[in-house]
């Protein structure tokens, strides 16, 4: 997998350190500054692969830090990941309006950022992102076509593969039902709503061994399903 480069831009000294230490330890090269105006000139200077943005940094906001990558020709097309304790839903519409591609709104867990930003990188630049997808303990290997949960080899029917890969890719997302059915069985099904209800349970006995393992796959009263580490409601 080739190495993805990212330009961190975070004046929370303890937070960057942090954050430079998980994605380092997944091979990531890190760039770092406090400032927004060296963040414009390091990403115009080496063009990096993935932007993790703090809205609150010197110099200039990380809002307009976002403006103008997008609007220089080098760094148009870099995918944005927006960091902030701002989140109210007018500033995460104004965050994603600019042009960030994600928004994570602090705290947040450094484990789950790292999932998010593999799963952005996936979207656009499938190369860096390398063909294995992970959460927690467990793993997918998208080209082997296997799942394996703390190094033992999880079983799973096509529809629970493709279940599964598409919560990996979206780790934290609240999908509903009639999402998951566009995403996983295509928006031309007229598979019932209640088929998903069955498909969630049978994952979730495949993955969680029958209750050996926590459970990782959250259900969200009235609004669906999301792979987290809260488990099921």
């Amino acid at each position: 997998m080739a190495r993805a480069r990212m330009l961190l831009v975070e004046d929370d000294a303890a937070l960057a350190e942090l954050l430079i230490w998980h994605f380092k330890r997944e091979d990531f090269e890190v760039v770092h500054t406090v400032d927004g105006e060296e963040a414009l000139l390091l990403a115009q200077e080496n063009v990096p692969d993935i932007v993790l943005l703090d809205w609150m940094v010197e110099s200039l906001s990380g809002i307009e830090v976002c403006r103008r990558l997008r609007r220089m020709n080098g760094t148009a097309n870099v995918p944005i990941i927006m960091l902030t304790a701002r989140g109210e839903e007018e500033d995460r519409v104004r965050g994603l309006e600019t042009g960030a591609d994600d928004y994570v709104t602090k705290p947040f867990s450094p484990r789950e950022l790292v999932a998010r930003v593999g799963a952005v990188l996936r979207r656009v630049r499938p190369a860096l992102a390398g063909e294995t997808l992970t959460f927690a303990d467990v793993e997918m290997d998208t080209v082997g076509h296997k799942v394996r949960r703390g190094g033992q080899v999880i079983p799973l029917g096509p529809t629970e593969f493709r279940l599964l890969k598409h919560f990996l890719e979206h780790p934290g997302w609240v999908f509903s039902r009639e999402r998951l059915l566009d995403s996983v069985w295509g928006q031309d099904s007229d598979i019932e709503l209640r088929t998903v209800d069955v498909h969630i349970r049978r994952l979730r006995k495949a993955i969680n061994a029958d209750g050996r393992h926590r459970d990782i796959i959250r259900t969200v009263r009235s609004a669906g399903y999301a792979l987290d580490t809260d488990g099921a409601a």
